[in-house]
């Protein structure tokens, strides 16, 4: 049974690497809770997780308390939402871990599990920026480097043979610097994420320089006094638009979607990828390049529809 749109809650909660987020809101996206832990390492996290939702279930008023009828969990890595399977985190030290009704039997509710960035994209593409436009593709820039593509008014996903062995909007994996380019933790060589993620483009300005920095927002900070700087920045928008090539030809999508932590550079990312996109398509239209609405709340926002809606519809 789905939330009543007009009156029930949702319970929305978005593990990361180093922070799980969690939030109660009504159908207006009001918040009537939160709550940030630290995510323990190793599958010890699903017990945070657990408790997590129950710190929040307990903070609300009881005439509230009963009124949250479905919660949405999304998980980093590789998952399978069909099976409820978290599969594999690197970061985070888990493999094939069975959530099955783990969390819904904790919390009295159905659960949806699903995968971040694709959940964030989805929100970024349904509700956000990308709202009203059938074909998006949305970028989520961070540490890492993935997103979603929407194709006709359809989220692109790995089929029921896939899931859990991929994801879908693997962009970062895309190699775009194949004879000078630097190794990737996947295996490849000159990926995009070594080039245009946050710890890549600081660590280009370090290499530069030889000064560390804390991340990337510093260089773009500083390109208009720092020729280095630039240089680093435009190296990164030039992978980026390089990464985003092959897909622009084989889908045309109308809109390009920045979101993640790096989306925090504002236009001077957004306008320099479309500029670069201009320059190297001759055959495509050139789609727009717009920054996400939601910023680094779109995992939480799109848990909280997901969970409302009961599918990435």
């Amino acid at each position: 049974m789905l939330a009543d749109a007009a009156t029930d809650l949702v319970l929305a909660v978005d593990v990361g690497g180093g922070t799980t987020k969690g939030e109660i809101t009504d159908a207006d996206g009001m918040v009537l809770c939160t709550s940030t832990i630290e995510t323990p390492y190793g599958e010890s996290a699903f017990d945070a997780i657990e408790a997590l939702g129950i710190e929040l279930l307990d903070g609300l008023p009881a005439e509230q308390r009963g009124r949250v009828s479905r919660a949405a969990v999304i998980l980093p890595g590789l998952v399978d939402p069909e099976r409820s399977i978290a599969v594999f985190s690197a970061n985070l030290g888990w493999r094939n871990v069975k959530v099955g009704s783990r969390f819904a039997n904790r919390w009295g509710m159905p659960v949806l599990i699903d995968h971040d960035v694709t959940v964030a994209g989805w929100a970024e593409w349904r509700f956000g920026a990308g709202r009203g436009v059938d074909d998006v593709c949305v970028l989520i820039i961070g540490t890492g480097i993935s997103g979603t593509l929407s194709v006709g008014g359809r989220l692109v996903r790995a089929s029921s043979g896939q899931v859990g062995l991929a994801q879908a909007g693997e962009y970062g994996h895309i190699p775009v610097r194949y004879r000078d380019g630097l190794p990737c933790p996947c295996g490849n060589v000159g990926c995009v994420e070594t080039v245009a993620s946050g710890p890549a483009i600081a660590r280009a300005y370090a290499a530069r320089t030889g000064r560390e920095i804390p991340g990337a927002d510093v260089v773009f900070a500083a390109m208009d006094t720092d020729p280095r700087a630039r240089a680093v920045v435009d190296d990164a928008v030039d992978a980026l638009a390089a990464g985003l090539l092959g897909v622009v030809h084989a889908s045309c999508p109308e809109l390009v979607v920045l979101g993640g932590g790096l989306a925090r550079a504002g236009t001077v990312l957004s306008e320099a990828l479309h500029a670069r996109l201009g320059e190297l398509l001759r055959v495509a239209p050139v789609p727009r390049v717009v920054l996400g609405e939601f910023g680094i709340r779109a995992g939480l926002i799109g848990a909280a529809h997901l969970a409302r809606a009961g599918s990435l519809l």
